[in-house]
């Protein structure tokens, strides 16, 4: 099964770095957060991904043109202008590169994804986004429905800390603020099938997140699957320096791989 990453967006909220590469090439831990969400799908045997490109798409090709050099020592004989590789280390990845335009919409991006995946299920998320969803148990609870498309729905922790007052106004605590108001909100890590191309009008103007989804949902068609672990977007600098925290600590909770 194929995974589909949209990764054209202009990521204008976290200008600090997007002003020189696309988001999802901002880095974490010396990785684009786009390696790490690779990695979470490869840790659960899906491998095989169609990335939909938009802003400064040429630096993500780039990037999987040269990985197997980036990951490897070489040794360089600028004279008889050779290389040999040495301590070579690659994904068993197979990674198609879609050019969809740089004002393109998520809908329009995921309509022009249609060639590759066929009429076949696939799996969809978001360029930015990552979690411990357990993407097998993602795909059982797809399974035990009869809709054609789950999302995976996540309560995001608030910014700002609660404060518990008294009478007087005397504050007697202060708790980080819990997760959300109650509501829960599309969290990416989709499972689709492929009549959800249907729902999509066309490849340039349509906003996946609008009436395709709205009228998946009137339809009947569309499951939340309800995750309580972590998930966290990339939003802001601010979000970006949390998750290389949270990476630099060594308990990154996404991290569900070995190596």
């Amino acid at each position: 099964m194929k995974v589909v990453i949209l990764a054209g967006g202009f990521g204008t909220r976290l200008s600090e770095e997007t002003e020189i590469r696309p988001k999802p090439m901002v880095e974490i831990g010396g990785k684009p957060i786009l390696w790490h969400i690779m990695k979470i799908y490869t840790a659960y045997g899906f491998s095989d991904f169609v990335i939909l490109l938009g802003y400064k798409g040429y630096m993500i090709k780039e990037y999987f043109a040269n990985y197997y050099l980036h990951q490897s020592d070489v040794t360089i004989d600028l004279k008889n202008n050779t290389m040999k590789i040495h301590n070579s280390k690659a994904e068993p990845w197979i990674v198609t590169l879609v050019d969809t335009g740089i004002n393109t919409m998520t809908g329009g991006r995921i309509k022009q994804a249609k060639k590759y995946i066929g009429n076949e299920r696939f799996m969809l998320t978001y360029g930015d986004g990552l979690g411990d969803v357990n993407i097998n148990e993602l795909l059982n609870f797809h399974n035990s429905h009869d809709g054609y498309i789950s999302v995976t729905s996540v309560q995001p922790e608030g910014r700002f800390g609660a404060l518990n007052i008294y009478e007087n106004n005397k504050v007697t605590g202060f708790v980080e603020k819990p997760k959300g108001d109650g509501h829960w909100i599309n969290g990416g890590f989709f499972v689709c099938e492929p009549e959800v191309f249907e729902y999509i009008e066309d490849e340039i103007n349509t906003v996946f997140e609008q009436e395709p989804l709205r009228n998946l949902a009137k339809d009947g068609k569309m499951y939340a699957y309800r995750h309580t672990g972590f998930w966290k977007a990339m939003d802001t600098l601010r979000d970006k320096k949390e998750l290389e925290r949270l990476w630099n600590s060594g308990n990154a909770p996404w991290k569900v791989w070995n190596d």
